[in-house]
Formats: structure tokens, C-alpha cells, sequence
């Protein structure tokens, strides 16, 4: 784990009009793939990324409130703030083939774990999905992979006409399922992967302030994202009250889950 730093923004790539990934000039080589850093904006706020590549530190950010707003707002050469990496990565299980799936801004850690899947050797496969083809982040990355790709857009303007937990469940044939996205899509993997006895691990998002355990305020019943997570193994998940429920804001009111 790296002291909290500052470090200028090497490069920024813009993925969608609402997603951009930004390459900082720092290195985090002992990050798992689903581990997360915290990143600093001096003056604004401190919030939890996952980490897209670890060498450079590359984080890849939609905008969606005030914090992510103002990161799309810095050009390169400017500075940010990171500390980290924090929490538990994804586990790869190299003995069998893995379906890798990501929806909208979760393409980061899903990227960062195909990269270490094909180093390795694994069999993979990418299960990519948005709302339309101009929302849809990494094709082409997935692509210079070499990683067999299959998308989903929910209006039908590129790949499945439907959401991408449909494509997984025509894909699947008892791989281990990897996945970061909105968690009404984890929802309904955990339901697939439970009525199929498939392994899986999904990652969570909740807020967080810490990003080490202290603060508790990603708690879900009974475990702390930020610690426990936020990868967890499907049968982690069985009987959480709040998963695919509620959220918890900066003051711990209970919201509705992110639909991001």
C-alpha cells in the first residue's frame, strides 16, 4: 500500500461522452485486478476508484455527480491526489474458462482482470454492456486482447438487442463468472449463478470515506466493502438484506441501489 500522494494526470482518453479514463504518473504493481485506490481532489472531495491498469495507475471514471464532474474538468498536467490500492481483488481461477461481465462504468477492473486472464493463459470471454453503441467503453481494447467479445445495448444499436445478464445466460456453460457494473445486473447474476450452481464473483460498489476499515461506513449488513470486498464470492451474497436494495448516502441515510 502507497502513502497518500500527489501526482500529475499523464493522459486522459475520453471513452464516451460520459466516461473518461485517466493515466497518472504513478505505479501501484502490487494491485489486484477488482482492488481500488482512493483518489484525492485538493478542495472537492476524496472518492473510491477501481483500478483499470496498475503500471501506469490508470482509473477509468463516468460522470455522475459533483466529484466525477470536476475530474472530467482536469486536463493532463494536472494534479490529483491517490492513496491505496485498497480492498479485495477478484480471485482468477486459472483451471477453468472465465466469462468476464461488465455493464456501463464497471469496465475498469473487468479490463484490468482480462489482462491478467490471457497473461495467464485462461480461456476468456468479455460480456460488454450499455444502454446504446455511443455508451459502450473498451471494445477495442478488449478486442487487442485477443479476448473473445460478445456486446449487449439495451435499444438494440449494436450486438444483443437486451441487457447483458441475457447474453451471459446464452454464454454461460459453467465458467467462472467475473463482474463489476450496476448492482440490479449483479442482482441478477447472483440469481443465475445460484440456480446454476456456477461459481462467481462480483464486485460491489457502496459509498466509502476510508477506504480501510475505520470509518464504517460502507457497511452491508454485517461485512465492510472496503475490506471484505468489494469483490465477493456469489455464496457471500445469499440472504443480504440490502444487496440489490438499498444504499447508504454520506450521512447513512438507506437510498435505492446505484442503477449506474
Amino acid at each position: 500500500m502507497t502513502l497518500p500522494q500527489t501526482v500529475l494526470i499523464r493522459e486522459i482518453r475520453s471513452e464516451t461522452r460520459a466516461i473518461r479514463t485517466f493515466v497518472l504518473d504513478a505505479e501501484a504493481p502490487e494491485a489486484a485486478p477488482g482492488q481500488f485506490v482512493m483518489l484525492w481532489l485538493p478542495g472537492v472531495d476524496e472518492k473510491p476508484m477501481s483500478i483499470a491498469s496498475p503500471v501506469p495507475l490508470t482509473v477509468t471514471v463516468a460522470r455522475v455527480g459533483p466529484f466525477s464532474t470536476e475530474l472530467h474538468q482536469r486536463q493532463v498536467g494536472d494534479r490529483v491526489g491517490w492513496r491505496g490500492p485498497y480492498g479485495r481483488g477478484f480471485s482468477l481461477d486459472e483451471s477453468r474458462p472465465a466469462l468476464l461481465v461488465s455493464g456501463g462504468a464497471g469496465v475498469g477492473p473487468i479490463y484490468f482482470l482480462a489482462t491478467r486472464a490471457v497473461e495467464r493463459g485462461v480461456q476468456t470471454t468479455v460480456a460488454l454492456g450499455a444502454r446504446t453503441a455511443n455508451a459502450l467503453p473498451y471494445a477495442e481494447q478488449f478486442r487487442a486482447l485477443g479476448v473473445e467479445l460478445v456486446i449487449a445495448t439495451d435499444d438494440g444499436t449494436l450486438g444483443h438487442h437486451g441487457y447483458v445478464t441475457e447474453l451471459a445466460n446464452q454464454l454461460t456453460n459453467r465458467p467462472n463468472i467475473y463482474a463489476c457494473g450496476p448492482e440490479p445486473m449483479l442482482v441478477a447474476l447472483h440469481r443465475l449463478c445460484r440456480g446454476r450452481d456456477i461459481p462467481a464473483q462480483l464486485s460491489l460498489e457502496r459509498y466509502m470515506k476510508c477506504g480501510f476499515g475505520i470509518c464504517g461506513q460502507c457497511a452491508l449488513n454485517g461485512f465492510l466493502v472496503c475490506q471484505d470486498g468489494p469483490v465477493f464470492d456469489v455464496d457471500q451474497l445469499d440472504g443480504l438484506r440490502d444487496f440489490g436494495r438499498a444504499r447508504r448516502s454520506a450521512t447513512g441515510r438507506r437510498l435505492p441501489p446505484s442503477l449506474r
